[in-house]
């Protein structure tokens, strides 16, 4: 299919800015960024190549049509006017996985998804000329976003969502998401050549993501997509392309200086099992060791982290005593940069500063802030002459 389409790429609220870039990075026009999504132009090649490469989106949604509905027939006559049989071969399995809905009088996704489905099979059944359809051939899952009475429709082109990179088997509680982690790495100015610890790093997420960027492995490497069977759309030789020139990009004599710590000796050899997974393991120091005895003998590296946010009752009392000795340890490193994100309202507080910059983020259904305590430059590297 040479011809452009429309795609979507859903991220973590607050986190547009870096999707957006990275959609451009790839060489793609960029249609709308809103809440939580950004919509560009791409042919068939776009979308293994975005289900491929991109760090920090959730997954690439096909757009198919939106129509402003405020009644269910309204919706449906919007719906059956669109041209699915362009994107729908006559075997495909076909049904709505998700209807999410904000601010809009059509508010009950399971009515959304059954009047959705019900107007798809109606416009088929008039291409087709068939009253019944076998849905035996690839899947093609229906995603609806209501907002404000405009639903968007789209088919999911990615199945299992992006954060599911393939690596993470064992995860400590409260984990971060792979995607999450990718996009507040991008936020900050750290590259492969600069010093970056977690003090915090449960199963390894922020390291790893970090490892992978460094040592240049397109995060969809390892996975499988579900558009991968759709051969109306995409041909097969698009996918085998894409993960080609992934291989082609990965550099793994990278050197770096990545380190994760964390209190908890199990979890630590689960972050280590997950980066010998992800194959960067030999680029990342893991040990067991707590914030308090956070020290490096280096200037100018970076700590990104997702401290404890005190969920339960019984570890809130814990939280100052922990964020002062965070404080304490980078108030040793003087020049480093520190980003954080926690839920925590006190944790500026506690650190002993104020962060230059901090950022909303909804980690989840939790929200969060994503501190920002950017150190000096580095001086300039002078070259011998």
């Amino acid at each position: 299919m040479k011809e452009q389409m429309k795609l979507m790429a859903p991220c973590h609220f607050g986190l547009e800015a870096v999707l957006k870039r990275e959609i451009q990075d790839l060489g793609y026009e960029i249609c709308s960024v809103e809440d939580g999504r950004v919509t560009f132009y791409g042919d068939a090649e776009a979308i293994a190549l975005a289900n491929v490469f991109l760090r920090s989106a959730e997954r690439v949604l096909l757009w198919i049509g939106s129509v402003r509905a405020v009644t269910y027939d309204e919706l449906f006559e919007g719906v059956r006017a669109m041209p699915w049989e362009r994107y729908l071969p006559i075997d495909a399995k076909f049904w709505v996985t998700k209807a999410t809905t904000v601010k809009s009088r059509l508010f009950s996704p399971s009515d959304i998804q059954s009047i959705v489905k019900k107007a798809v099979v109606e416009r088929l059944k008039d291409v087709y000329h068939v009253s019944w359809f076998t849905e035996e051939g690839a899947a093609y899952p229906i995603r609806v976003f209501f907002m404000k009475d405009e639903a968007v429709l789209t088919l999911d082109t990615t199945g299992e969502s992006l954060h599911k990179r393939g690596y993470r088997k064992l995860t400590a509680k409260a984990p971060i998401s792979e995607t999450l982690a990718s996009a507040l790495i991008m936020l900050t100015p750290w590259k492969a050549d600069r010093i970056l610890v977690d003090p915090f790093c449960g199963s390894g997420t922020f390291p790893i993501e970090a490892a992978m960027m460094a040592a240049n492995i397109a995060p969809g490497m390892e996975r499988s997509f579900l558009a991968e069977k759709w051969e109306n759309l995409v041909a097969r030789r698009k996918w085998y392309d894409a993960v080609e020139e992934a291989q082609d990009l990965v550099d793994l004599s990278v050197q770096t200086d990545i380190q994760g710590y964390d209190m908890d000796g199990e979890v630590v050899r689960a972050a280590r099992e997950n980066a010998k997974r992800a194959g960067v393991d030999h680029l990342i120091h893991f040990q067991q060791r707590p914030v308090s005895e956070l020290r490096h003998p280096k200037k100018y590296g970076f700590i990104i982290t997702n401290p404890p946010y005190g969920e339960r009752l019984e570890e809130k009392a814990a939280l100052p005593g922990l964020y002062r000795e965070m404080g304490e340890a980078f108030a040793r490193l003087d020049s480093w940069s520190e980003y954080v994100i926690t839920s925590y309202e006190d944790a500026e507080k506690y650190i002993g500063k104020k962060a230059a910059k901090n950022r909303k983020i909804y980690n989840g259904m939790i929200k969060a802030y994503y501190y920002q305590f950017p150190g000096p430059r580095p001086p300039k590297r002078t070259t011998a002459g």
